[in-house]
């Protein structure tokens, strides 16, 4: 199964898990609001790739039977090639134990309606956010 990576939309009532990108030169959607997921690490599936991915970026470590809605897409940085995408939700104590990792500048559970209206967030993650949002 061939695919770059992984992203997620993680849901805990009407707010969802997204971080501020860091704002360095050559970055991808440099200072833009992202989401949990990055790139596949050698022979990864798309689970162990995203669950990966969150435990680096937020320091959760969820089973992969927590993400409950997954749909495949063209990659946004090589459309040749494919990523997934899923949605699942957290609860309350797992975002109090969110240890947030080195990558991006903070993290913050944004409500989902400023999510997908604000200016700064990455276009491609607003629709995907709407997509999982009508399959949940």
């Amino acid at each position: 199964m061939d695919f770059v990576g992984c992203k997620a939309a993680f849901f805990c009532g009407d707010a969802l898990l997204c971080y501020l990108r860091d704002d360095k030169p050559g970055l991808p959607w440099p200072a833009r609001w992202d989401l949990p997921g990055g790139g596949r690490e050698g022979d990864e599936s798309p689970e162990t790739c995203l669950l990966r991915e969150l435990c680096e970026e937020f320091g959760l470590q969820l089973p992969a039977d927590r993400l409950i809605w997954r749909r495949q897409f063209p990659s946004i940085l090589d459309q040749s090639r494919f990523s997934w995408f899923f949605a699942g939700h957290l609860s309350p104590s797992e975002i109090a134990a969110i240890a947030f990792g080195e990558e991006g500048q903070h993290w913050q559970m944004m409500r989902v309606a400023e999510y997908l209206a604000h200016p700064a967030a990455i276009p491609a993650m607003q629709h995907r956010v709407r997509l999982a949002m009508m399959a949940l």
